[in-house]
């Protein structure tokens, strides 16, 4: 009974001010809203990224022949210059290495990558700058998670011959020959004025607004060589393939001990490095996951000044109405009722803030913000009605107690 005599003074209280009701209103509403905007671009950045990593393979080493040595030492091992760095071989000898079924039971291929800077297409009247430009067997293609949408891959045979036959990215086929990119194939083209067959068109992957994966060209590694890069002893890097992601750390130390002995170094001194994808996509997924905190911490800020507003505008009513309360205590209302009283209010306050800002947090996610479509979760909702909830309470306390400890007369003295 009490309860529910305190839900009808506290609700005649919000109606009684309603545009002082609706501007504190406001404050939570902006700061639920910001809440769970902030933390859905977090989310749908963190899964565009993942989303793109996915697309290059998670179960893929990356081999380069370069990696950054340490400075000179002078004595007393003190170092006198910077980093520096240093190339190496790694060949095709290397790569046929790394698919022994014995010393390397969980690699499941291989490809060399042989790549060109500045390479530019043309086709009739059209060009594009190729962004990237890759000379490769048919092997890079499945360990790339590339498909087809049209024609199909140069094969083995053009890979060792230097056929000049090219698969090109879609973003490459809509420039050289329009929107029908599937007209591509068959059509020559140049490339930095030398010719190539398009054999196929690759299915598009998608840009996460960081790169494009779909600006790509790949032709035979030795056509590259031939035409690009002169036949350089050195693979620009190896590409593996593990049997399964779960065995990553398994084959990185397989594909390490193969070339440690093949190139005469150790794990101090090692003349390549190694990538995993797999650890690429854990610092990215941390990364964004810290973003994602920092983002909600800004908006929590904007959550902070909403609950003070409550707090401030509980306190003006609670002046204002000082009579109310006298003649509430002195026809018995308990201290229990008075606190109830304002301490619902200004729930009621916040949590009609909370709902409408969770509103507006939805429909303010649909739009793409920055290149990215937020993606809201749905622990952000629940976690932004109870905050809403805890503001009205939390910031509520003070007034409410400060309205019961009125006494009577001084309450009814009040002018």
């Amino acid at each position: 009974m009490m309860i529910a005599e305190s839900v009808r003074f506290a609700l005649t209280g919000v109606m009684a001010n309603k545009m002082r009701s609706i501007l504190t209103t406001l404050g939570i509403l902006i700061g639920i809203a910001s809440v769970i905007i902030l933390l859905a671009v977090g989310a749908g950045t963190s899964n565009a990224i993942k989303a793109q990593i996915g697309k290059l393979g998670t179960n893929v080493l990356t081999v380069s022949r370069q990696t950054t040595a340490g400075g000179r030492a002078a004595g007393g091992g003190q170092a006198v210059t910077g980093p520096r760095s240093r190339g190496t071989n790694l060949t095709l000898q290397d790569m046929a290495a790394l698919t022994d079924p014995v010393m390397a039971p969980d690699v499941a291929a291989t490809a060399p990558v042989v790549t060109a800077q500045n390479v530019t297409g043309t086709y009739q009247d059209a060009t594009h700058a190729v962004a990237t430009f890759v000379g490769t067997t048919p092997s890079y293609f499945s360990i790339s998670n590339d498909t087809l949408a049209a024609g199909s891959y140069f094969s083995d045979g053009d890979a060792s011959s230097g056929t000049a036959v090219a698969v090109i990215g879609n973003t490459v086929a809509q420039d050289l020959v329009g929107s029908s990119v599937t007209s591509a194939v068959g059509q020559t083209i140049a490339l930095n004025g030398q010719n190539f067959v398009v054999s196929g068109v690759l299915a598009q992957k998608g840009s996460s607004g960081l790169n494009d994966p779909d600006d790509i060209v790949v032709i035979p590694y030795s056509a590259a060589q031939d035409k690009f890069t002169g036949y350089s002893p050195s693979l620009a890097s190896i590409t593996v393939q593990a049997k399964s992601a779960d065995v990553m750390n398994q084959a990185q130390n397989e594909v390490q001990m193969i070339l440690d002995a093949r190139h005469n170094v150790t794990s101090a001194n090692r003349d390549y490095q190694v990538r995993n994808q797999a650890q690429i996509l854990t610092t990215a997924t941390t990364t964004t996951a810290t973003l994602t905190i920092l983002l909600g911490a800004v908006a929590g800020i904007s959550l902070l000044v909403g609950g003070i507003g409550v707090m401030n505008i509980m306190l003006v009513t609670v002046t204002e109405r000082t009579r109310e309360i006298g003649i509430r205590k002195a026809i018995g209302a308990s201290r229990g009722s008075i606190v109830s009283q304002f301490l619902i209010e200004s729930l009621i306050i916040s949590l009609i803030g909370g709902v409408l800002g969770i509103a507006a947090g939805y429909i303010g996610s649909a739009f793409p913000l920055l290149g990215t479509q937020p993606e809201v979760q749905w622990w952000t909702v629940w976690l932004s009605f109870l905050v809403s909830a805890a503001i009205g309470l939390i910031f509520g306390i003070y007034p409410a107690n400060k309205a019961a400890k009125l006494r009577p007369i001084d309450a009814l003295r009040y002018e």
